[in-house]
Protein backbone atom coordinates (compact mmCIF):
# COMPACT_ATOMS: atom_id res chain seq x y z
CA UNK A 1 0.00 0.00 0.00
CA UNK A 2 1.33 3.18 -1.00
CA UNK A 3 0.12 6.77 0.10
CA UNK A 4 1.22 9.88 -1.94
CA UNK A 5 1.29 13.78 -0.50
CA UNK A 6 2.57 16.76 -0.96
CA UNK A 7 3.80 19.44 1.67
CA UNK A 8 4.22 22.77 0.43
CA UNK A 9 4.77 24.00 3.88
CA UNK A 10 6.98 22.41 6.93
CA UNK A 11 3.30 23.07 9.13
CA UNK A 12 1.90 19.82 6.52
CA UNK A 13 5.26 17.76 7.65
CA UNK A 14 4.50 18.72 11.39
CA UNK A 15 0.71 17.72 10.76
CA UNK A 16 1.47 14.24 9.33
CA UNK A 17 3.74 13.72 11.53
CA UNK A 18 1.57 14.27 14.51
CA UNK A 19 -1.17 12.07 12.73
CA UNK A 20 1.59 9.48 12.52
CA UNK A 21 2.31 9.82 16.27
CA UNK A 22 -1.40 8.92 17.22
CA UNK A 23 -1.31 6.00 15.12
CA UNK A 24 -1.62 2.15 16.92
CA UNK A 25 1.49 -0.03 16.27
CA UNK A 26 3.68 3.17 16.35
CA UNK A 27 5.86 2.56 19.55
CA UNK A 28 7.05 -0.89 17.65
CA UNK A 29 7.60 0.33 14.17
CA UNK A 30 10.55 0.64 12.00
CA UNK A 31 10.41 3.50 9.43
CA UNK A 32 13.06 4.06 7.10
CA UNK A 33 13.30 7.68 5.96
CA UNK A 34 14.92 8.25 2.22
CA UNK A 35 15.45 11.40 0.03
CA UNK A 36 18.05 13.64 -1.06
CA UNK A 37 20.98 15.68 1.52
CA UNK A 38 18.32 18.37 2.64
CA UNK A 39 14.69 17.08 1.33
CA UNK A 40 13.33 17.04 4.76
CA UNK A 41 14.26 13.75 6.48
CA UNK A 42 15.48 15.02 9.78
CA UNK A 43 12.86 17.84 10.19
CA UNK A 44 10.42 15.02 9.62
CA UNK A 45 11.66 13.13 12.69
CA UNK A 46 11.86 16.31 14.97
CA UNK A 47 8.37 16.88 14.30
CA UNK A 48 7.55 13.44 15.06
CA UNK A 49 9.70 13.05 18.01
CA UNK A 50 7.87 16.31 19.66
CA UNK A 51 4.48 14.84 18.46
CA UNK A 52 5.76 12.01 20.43
CA UNK A 53 6.47 13.61 23.69
CA UNK A 54 9.96 14.20 23.49
CA UNK A 55 11.05 17.75 24.90
CA UNK A 56 13.70 20.07 23.86
CA UNK A 57 15.93 19.63 20.72
CA UNK A 58 16.08 17.13 18.48
CA UNK A 59 19.15 16.70 17.14
CA UNK A 60 20.39 14.73 13.86
CA UNK A 61 22.91 11.76 15.08
CA UNK A 62 24.88 12.26 11.74
CA UNK A 63 28.07 12.23 13.59
CA UNK A 64 26.57 9.75 16.53
CA UNK A 65 24.99 7.52 13.82
CA UNK A 66 21.82 7.31 16.84
CA UNK A 67 20.10 8.96 19.43
CA UNK A 68 18.02 7.02 21.94
CA UNK A 69 14.42 8.90 23.63
CA UNK A 70 12.14 7.89 26.14
CA UNK A 71 8.80 9.05 26.55
CA UNK A 72 6.76 8.32 29.40
CA UNK A 73 3.16 6.84 28.14
CA UNK A 74 0.31 5.49 29.85
CA UNK A 75 1.42 2.22 29.78
CA UNK A 76 5.40 2.64 30.46
CA UNK A 77 8.39 3.95 28.94
CA UNK A 78 8.16 3.86 25.19
CA UNK A 79 11.35 4.04 23.60
CA UNK A 80 12.85 5.34 20.33
CA UNK A 81 16.10 5.09 18.67
CA UNK A 82 16.77 7.79 15.68
CA UNK A 83 20.06 6.91 13.36
CA UNK A 84 21.42 8.15 10.48
CA UNK A 85 23.60 5.90 8.74
CA UNK A 86 24.55 8.98 6.58
CA UNK A 87 28.44 8.53 7.61
CA UNK A 88 28.07 5.20 8.41
CA UNK A 89 31.27 2.94 6.42
CA UNK A 90 31.83 -0.38 8.00
CA UNK A 91 29.54 -2.97 8.66
CA UNK A 92 31.70 -4.21 11.99
CA UNK A 93 30.81 -0.95 13.14
CA UNK A 94 27.21 -2.66 13.56
CA UNK A 95 28.40 -4.89 15.50
CA UNK A 96 30.40 -3.36 17.71
CA UNK A 97 28.00 -0.40 18.21
CA UNK A 98 24.69 -2.93 19.44
CA UNK A 99 22.85 -2.21 17.16
CA UNK A 100 21.37 -5.73 16.14
CA UNK A 101 20.17 -5.72 19.85
CA UNK A 102 18.47 -2.14 19.82
CA UNK A 103 16.89 -3.63 16.61
CA UNK A 104 15.61 -7.00 18.25
CA UNK A 105 14.69 -4.97 21.40
CA UNK A 106 10.73 -3.30 21.97
CA UNK A 107 10.55 0.41 20.48
CA UNK A 108 10.78 2.84 17.43
CA UNK A 109 13.06 2.52 15.09
CA UNK A 110 13.29 5.63 12.52
CA UNK A 111 16.38 5.35 10.10
CA UNK A 112 18.04 8.36 7.91
CA UNK A 113 20.06 6.59 4.95
CA UNK A 114 19.45 3.23 5.51
CA UNK A 115 20.43 2.14 2.33
CA UNK A 116 24.12 2.75 3.73
CA UNK A 117 23.47 -0.23 5.96
CA UNK A 118 21.86 -2.33 3.25
CA UNK A 119 22.05 -6.01 4.59
CA UNK A 120 22.34 -5.34 8.06
CA UNK A 121 18.64 -3.71 8.74
CA UNK A 122 15.49 -5.65 9.08
CA UNK A 123 12.90 -4.78 6.99
CA UNK A 124 10.74 -1.86 7.52
CA UNK A 125 7.11 -1.31 8.55
CA UNK A 126 7.26 2.01 6.70
CA UNK A 127 9.35 3.54 3.54
CA UNK A 128 8.79 7.33 3.87
CA UNK A 129 10.59 9.01 0.31
CA UNK A 130 10.92 12.63 0.74
CA UNK A 131 11.87 14.36 -2.44
CA UNK A 132 12.15 18.53 -2.88
CA UNK A 133 9.91 20.22 -4.95
CA UNK A 134 9.71 23.91 -6.42
CA UNK A 135 8.92 26.75 -3.55
CA UNK A 136 9.93 24.33 -0.90
CA UNK A 137 7.36 22.10 -1.14
CA UNK A 138 8.08 18.22 -0.75
CA UNK A 139 6.56 15.39 -2.30
CA UNK A 140 6.50 12.53 -0.17
CA UNK A 141 5.90 8.89 -0.86
CA UNK A 142 4.83 6.71 2.22
CA UNK A 143 5.01 2.59 1.44
CA UNK A 144 4.09 0.15 3.94
CA UNK A 145 5.48 -3.10 3.80
CA UNK A 146 4.03 -4.84 6.73
CA UNK A 147 0.64 -5.17 8.29
CA UNK A 148 1.57 -2.94 10.87
CA UNK A 149 2.51 -0.56 7.84
CA UNK A 150 -0.23 -0.74 6.21
CA UNK A 151 -1.94 0.39 9.99
CA UNK A 152 0.31 3.43 10.11
CA UNK A 153 -1.22 4.88 6.82
CA UNK A 154 -4.34 3.82 6.15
Amino acid sequence: MTRTLTWPTEAACASTAADLAHRPGLHEAFIELHGTLGAGKTTFVRHLLHALGVPGRVKSPTYTVMEPYEVMRANGVMNIWHFDFYRFNDPQEWEDAGFRDVFASPGLKLAEWPEKAEGLLPGPDLRIHIEPGLDDKREVRLTAHTPRGVALIA
